[in-house]
């Protein structure tokens, strides 16, 4: 054995140490794994440890890495490597975004109205290759062009901390104007007709308290606070009415909003509060010809869409009704018509309504069982044609235009696989099963139809502040597709897969719902025979992680390889300590244990840290961002370390953390492929399946 190889997985320091919050002491003798400097990691005792686990994954996954290169070849054979999107008028121009051959990031164009996309007038108006070249890490979050199409406004990280400089542009000229903004975490919005830019600082505790104006051309120093947020548990974003006369500045927690619009070519002038924010009641709002229209769960949890007169914001008529069935989830106004979105048993619609004719409805309907479909990017208030987004399981990635006059769907582009797909391949189906409350919990699943009965089956689950898991498309799990697996989501309690009611169902003194809602699938996945205990692997990442935590907690046997990405683990200690960037935000969603006591004892019962205990547990492979500000990398660490410390048996336990990334792991196309095929790999290999090449 060389002196750099790993003797054996790290073993953590064990430190006393202890919280203590309504007369009870919970020990915690891994909380020296947070460094007191952070967002800065420089404790040198810290950082070797994480180190040392670093090489022992890389140790542990050496005899693997001819699987991890296999799967990472196949995942970026199905990725069409020299791509376009399609194009999109909006003014003098159309729009589109292209990857190059063999490129990490995107390089963004346009051409004037007219002219052939690809042609001698094409103008390349962000080049993400130039700004990435020489970061380990590299993302673009806000982009906007002015209404003028004469400047752009841009936004980079490039160490994963969620912290963005945003940057602007000439495009006339094509020079880099000399402002800079450090420090945003939000969308740029141009106003005052393109003289200014409204954005969102994060401040030390990585929240966005405040609405900013800034002008081109003036220092920092003089930006204006056009609105500040004194509730430490909201947040502010900032955007445009759909006619982008008005600045609309939200601000909102995970159960309550409020809006206010400013005139947006006078940014200074006094704002219209739409209406004061009222516990528990969520509401979004846009405006055309002096009306309002609001989308508000005020008196259906499914939300209603209501209207208002601009004079009088606050009186509410009912458009359309909220409805049990029916859960209205956006919508968007145009000049002629309105799209409004809304999910129906767990399943996209998208229908047209008229301002004329509020009775007439036209649906736009799509050909499979089981599916996912959105409206695009739709730039212009005239619009003819609505760009639709749609996919299924087993349907590639297509883009629509759905032409309102004709009320017809023209597909524009079908998702390539350059090694080639066979759809009929595959079968996809749509099941529900109860969970031990009775309650039926949706399954989406996939397979190959010449899979062999009760084989091995992957099982996806998040389950936490209302998002949904929608049943898409992707190129990287036909790799296990492919080798036998049956893929499943668990539409889980705590998701709005089935409505606002849904969510509420999993979150809070109901959380423990999202738990067992993903065990009790699992097991109803093996009384149909669709696999066995033991031959299911799981995976979830951030709070999808805390999923992971708690049912290898309660149920470890019916695992045969875990998978947790940045998981949110320790949440007691984190939900106790109101200095840390999320926390006060996120105690609407879990509860707040620093005053509450049935909220402290509830979280107890269920962090996955602080319920770690001397059992076996299946195998493990655990992600960490030291740069994630969301999930801080202890988490992880001190879970890991807890887990070695309790475990019983002789299972892997892999922890990797990402040294130079945060929250979503490795930036660019294909480095994040890697950590997939990486992960994929773990999963064929503790199933006992690596050696499926094929």
């Amino acid at each position: 054995m060389s002196d750099t190889t790993p003797a054996g997985p790290p073993v953590a320091a064990r430190k006393p140490s202890s919280l203590s919050h309504h007369g009870i002491t919970v020990p915690d003798h891994y909380a020296w794994l947070r460094d007191p400097a952070y967002p800065e990691v420089k404790d040198a005792a810290i950082l070797r440890h994480l180190e040392a686990e670093n090489a022992w994954f890389e140790h542990r996954m050496a005899p693997h890495r001819a699987l991890v290169d296999t799967l990472f070849a196949e995942m970026r054979g199905r990725i069409k490597e020299a791509d376009r999107s399609v194009p999109q008028k909006d003014g003098r121009w159309l729009y589109w975004i292209e990857y190059e051959e063999g490129a990490e990031y995107k390089k963004w164009w346009r051409c004037p109205v007219g002219a052939e996309p690809g042609g001698a007038r094409d103008e390349l108006i962000l080049d993400e290759i130039a700004l990435a070249e020489g970061c380990d890490y590299f993302r673009l979050g806000a982009i906007a062009v002015s209404a003028d199409g004469s400047k752009l406004a841009f936004s980079v990280d490039d160490n994963g901390s969620e912290r963005f400089t945003a940057r602007f542009r000439d495009l006339s000229s094509g020079e880099m104007l000399a402002d800079e903004i450090p420090g945003t975490l939000s969308s740029l919005v141009w106003v005052g007709n393109d003289r200014g830019v409204v954005y969102s600082l994060a401040n030390e505790q990585w929240r966005t308290d405040n609405a900013r104006l800034h002008w081109l051309g003036e220092p920092l120093e003089s930006d204006v606070e056009l609105y500040h947020e004194d509730d430490e548990g909201f947040r502010v974003g900032s955007s445009l009415s759909a006619n982008e006369k008005w600045l609309v500045i939200g601000t909102s927690d995970h159960e309550t909003s409020e809006v206010r619009l400013v005139p947006a070519d006078d940014p200074l002038a006094a704002p219209i509060l739409v209406r004061e924010r009222r516990k528990g009641v969520e509401y979004e709002a846009d405006e055309r010809d002096g009306k309002l229209y609001i989308l508000a769960n005020d008196t259906h949890d499914n939300f209603r869409l209501a209207t208002a007169s601009l004079d009088d914001p606050g009186n509410w008529e009912t458009l359309i009704a909220g409805s049990d069935e029916v859960y209205l989830t956006g919508f968007d106004l145009f000049r002629d018509f309105y799209a409004l979105e809304s999910r129906v048993g767990g399943l996209d619609t998208i229908e047209i309504r008229f301002y004329d004719d509020p009775a007439r409805t036209e649906p736009i309907a799509f050909p499979a069982a089981s599916y996912t479909a959105s409206l695009g990017d739709n730039p212009e208030w005239a619009m003819e044609r609505l760009r639709v987004s749609y996919e299924s399981m087993d349907t590639p990635a297509t883009t629509y235009d759905y032409v309102v006059a004709e009320r017809r769907l023209e597909v524009l582009k079908v998702q390539e696989i350059p090694s080639g797909y066979d759809a009929t391949l595959y079968e996809t189906q749509r099941l529900e099963i109860a969970a031990r409350d009775g309650t039926m919990i949706p399954v989406s699943l996939l397979y190959r139809k010449d899979r062999a009965p009760a084989g091995p089956l992957h099982l996806y689950g998040y389950g936490a502040y209302g998002i949904a898991i929608p049943p898409g498309f992707s190129v990287t799990r036909l790799s296990l597709v492919d080798r036998g697996f049956a893929y499943a989501i668990a539409h889980v309690r705590g998701g709005d897969d089935l409505g606002r009611a849904w969510y509420k169902f999993g979150k809070l003194e109901r959380r423990i719902n999202t738990f067992t809602d993903f065990v009790d699938v699992a097991k109803g996945l093996v009384e149909r025979g669709y696999t066995t205990a033991g031959r299911i692997s799981i995976s979830g990442g951030s709070a999808g992680g805390e999923l992971m935590g708690a049912v290898i907690n309660s149920d470890p046997e019916l695992w045969g390889a875990v998978v947790a990405h940045v998981p949110f683990v320790d949440v007691l200690a984190t939900m106790l300590d109101a200095s840390l960037p999320l926390t006060p935000g996120e105690w609407g969603e879990w509860g707040n244990p620093i005053e509450d006591r049935a909220a402290f004892d509830l979280i107890r019962s269920y962090s996955p840290y602080d319920n770690v205990t001397a059992q076996d547990y299946p195998p493990l492979l655990v992600t960490a961002g030291l740069n994630d500000p969301r999930v801080t990398y202890w988490e992880p660490a001190k879970w890991v370390a807890r887990l070695r410390e309790k475990k019983t048996d002789t299972n892997e336990l892999l922890l990797k953390t990402n040294m130079g990334a945060g929250h979503g792991g490795k930036s660019g196309r294909f480095q994040s492929l890697t950590e997939t095929a990486e992960e994929f790999a773990f999963i064929l290999w503790q199933m006992g399946l690596a050696d499926r090449a094929e």
